[in-house]
C-alpha cells in the first residue's frame, strides 16, 4: 500500500515537472518524449512517467505515439481560437455561479492577486504577471464551486498558456489587462452578476477576436501567414503580422 502511494506521489511530481517544462516551452511543440529517455534523465521508473504522460495527453498537451513515445502537441491558430471561445463560456458561467457565493475573504484573495499583477507590471515582470493572471482566473473558477468547470478550465489554461509569451500583441497592454481585472472584481463586489459576466466575457474575447482578424488577413493571396489548418510553429507568433519577439517589442503586453 505504501509503495502504491509513493508511486502516485512520484507520478504527480513527474507530471508537474513535465507540465511546467511544456508550458514554459523548454519542451517546445514537436519535441519527442520517450519513456526510456525520461526514465534515465529523471532517475525514476517508467511507471510514474507513463502515468504522468497519460495525464498530459488527457489535457491535450502531448500526443501519445506507439512504442512508449509521445510528442508535445502544436496548436493551429483555429484551435487556439476555439480554446479561447470555450474559456470565455466557462468563465462567464464561473462568474455567474461565484457572485452569489463569494465572501469578503474571497474578494480579498482576488484583490491581492490584482495587486500582485500591478506590482509585476511596474517591474515589467511579464512571466510573473502571467502566473498571477492565471491564478486570478483559476480562483474565479474555484469560487464557482463547480469541480468539472475547474477541471476543463485548467486544461484550457494549459493549452492557451503555452502561447501567452508569443501572443502579447493580440491584446493591448498589461496596464489595460490590469484595468479589466479591476473592473471585473468591482462588479463582483457589487454583486452585479450581469455586469461581471459581461466584463469577463469581453476580457477573454479580445485575443480570439484579434487572432481571427489576423487569420482573415492571411487569406490575402500574397500573404505568407498560416491558415486555420496550419500548426503554430515553435518560434513564431500565430500570423506573420505578429512575428518577432513580442515581449521585446511591447513593454507591457497582456495576457488573457
Amino acid at each position: 500500500m505504501t509503495q502504491v502511494f509513493d508511486n502516485l506521489t512520484l507520478s504527480q511530481r513527474v507530471y508537474k515537472h513535465l507540465r511546467e517544462e511544456i508550458l514554459s516551452e523548454r519542451l517546445p511543440p514537436g519535441t519527442e518524449l520517450s519513456e526510456v529517455a525520461l526514465s534515465k534523465d529523471l532517475a525514476v521508473s517508467r511507471g510514474p512517467i507513463r502515468e504522468a504522460m497519460g495525464r498530459l495527453a488527457a489535457e491535450g498537451l502531448i500526443k501519445v505515439q506507439p512504442r512508449h513515445r509521445a510528442e508535445v502537441r502544436s496548436l493551429t491558430p483555429q484551435e487556439l481560437i476555439d480554446a479561447y471561445e470555450v474559456r470565455e463560456a466557462l468563465e462567464v458561467l464561473a462568474v455567474r455561479l461565484a457572485v452569489p457565493r463569494v465572501t469578503e475573504a474571497d474578494l480579498a484573495r482576488l484583490e491581492q492577486l490584482i495587486d500582485q499583477m500591478a506590482d509585476h507590471v511596474k517591474a515589467n515582470a511579464i512571466g510573473d504577471f502571467f502566473a498571477a493572471n492565471v491564478e486570478f482566473h483559476e480562483t474565479l473558477c474555484e469560487l464557482s464551486g463547480n469541480k468539472k468547470l475547474q477541471e476543463v478550465h485548467h486544461r484550457l489554461e494549459g493549452e492557451i498558456g503555452r502561447f501567452q509569451a508569443r501572443t502579447l500583441a493580440l491584446r493591448g497592454s498589461l496596464d489595460g489587462s490590469l484595468t479589466e481585472h479591476r473592473a471585473i472584481l468591482a462588479a463582483i463586489r457589487l454583486r452585479d452578476v450581469e455586469k461581471a459576466a459581461a466584463l469577463a466575457a469581453a476580457h477573454v474575447r479580445v485575443p480570439a477576436q484579434r487572432l481571427q482578424a489576423t487569420l482573415a488577413d492571411s487569406e490575402h493571396p500574397h500573404s505568407a501567414e498560416p491558415g486555420p489548418g496550419d500548426a503554430l510553429p515553435p518560434d513564431a507568433l500565430p500570423g506573420a503580422a505578429l512575428a518577432g519577439d513580442a515581449a521585446a517589442r511591447i513593454k507591457a503586453g497582456s495576457a488573457g
